[in-house]
């Protein structure tokens, strides 16, 4: 059997509050990863979804070892990441890259199109200077975009544009595995879908794996091969986009699902609506972090925590009763 391409292996993420003046608050942690674990496999798009402040973009950047895990393992290619340094980790880099969510915040104002993307061809020594220059023009064909704007800066173009930009950036160096981190919500609907169109065909071109993050279930189901959903901090259930979007398990799930709203009035759906808030990571509650805000919720919950197994209907998840 092949190994995975990328495998978690019950990575937390800690962070400690302070109080003012470096003083640190005693008990103040963020758990804002809480041992998750799951695997992709080559070629293949892994949609992981969740509301704002559920992890996903801290897992996303643990994975690229910009945040350091608190604890487990992050294996890709066969390699802990964890226990690389920082020099043993600049080659693995140019395996992993990232699509980040704000396509003006993440594209320097100070740099022209061409300095952009070439960037990483210069960090990592990429050919001599006129190969990178028509490794440039061939990256801007790649995702729609004319060699007439290298000289051109950020603020000249579109959000879709911009984000074009940044994933020209991101596959510059042929990695293996992208991260994609909400890559359209800051976009319109429609420039949303061409972005999405695009991901796929140079995921068929290129051999990519996706990463893919968002907070919108109906995006991700469109892209992803397998979904997993994260609730404050924990995997909460995965399958196959199939099985996640037409057979939920969880309720935090099925609440998720009826929010998609329907274009079509051929099947009719109940709103699903949760009550209270998020918890706070700092305090999460006890047992099943879910617990305060499941419509079927019972006493023992609050007591054990559900941990991630496989059930009879064969994907995963997190829930006594589910």
């Amino acid at each position: 059997m092949t190994e995975p391409l990328l495998k978690l292996d019950h990575v937390t993420k800690h962070f400690t509050l302070e109080g003012g003046f470096g003083r640190q608050e005693e008990g103040g942690i963020v758990r804002a990863l809480d041992g998750v674990s799951f695997s992709i496999n080559e070629g293949e798009t892994f949609g992981l979804v969740g509301e704002s402040g559920c992890g996903k973009s801290t897992l996303g950047l643990t994975i690229l070892q910009l945040y350091r895990p608190t604890s487990g393992k992050v294996i890709f290619e066969g390699q802990d990441l964890a226990v690389l340094g920082d020099r043993a980790l600049k080659p693995v880099r140019k395996r992993l890259q990232m699509i980040f969510q704000d396509p003006y915040a993440s594209l320097d104002p100070r740099m022209t199109v061409g300095n952009i993307v070439q960037e990483p061809l210069d960090i990592h020594r990429v050919g001599n200077k006129a190969e990178r220059k028509e490794r440039l023009r061939d990256l801007l064909e790649m995702v729609g975009l004319s060699d007439a704007y290298i000289d051109r800066y950020p603020h000249e173009f579109s959000g879709g544009q911009r984000q074009r930009i940044g994933i020209a950036r991101a596959i510059a160096i042929n990695p293996n595995l992208i991260i994609c981190d909400e890559p359209v919500s800051a976009l319109d609907v429609s420039i949303q879908v061409q972005i999405l169109n695009l991901l796929e065909d140079l995921q068929k071109e290129l051999n990519l794996t996706y990463l893919f993050i968002a907070h919108n279930l109906a995006v991700v189901a469109h892209i992803s091969d397998r979904i997993g959903v994260m609730y404050l901090g924990k995997l909460i259930e995965m399958g196959t986009t199939a099985d996640v979007t037409d057979t939920p398990q969880h309720p935090y799930t099925q609440s998720l699902l009826s929010a998609v709203p329907e274009i079509t009035k051929r099947r009719q759906k109940k709103r699903i609506q949760l009550e209270g808030d998020v918890p706070s990571p700092v305090n999460p509650p006890s047992g099943c972090y879910f617990h305060p805000r499941c419509p079927i919720a019972k006493p023992d919950c609050a007591e054990h925590e559900p941990q991630l197994k496989q059930n009879e209907s064969g994907h995963w998840v997190a829930c006594h009763y589910a």
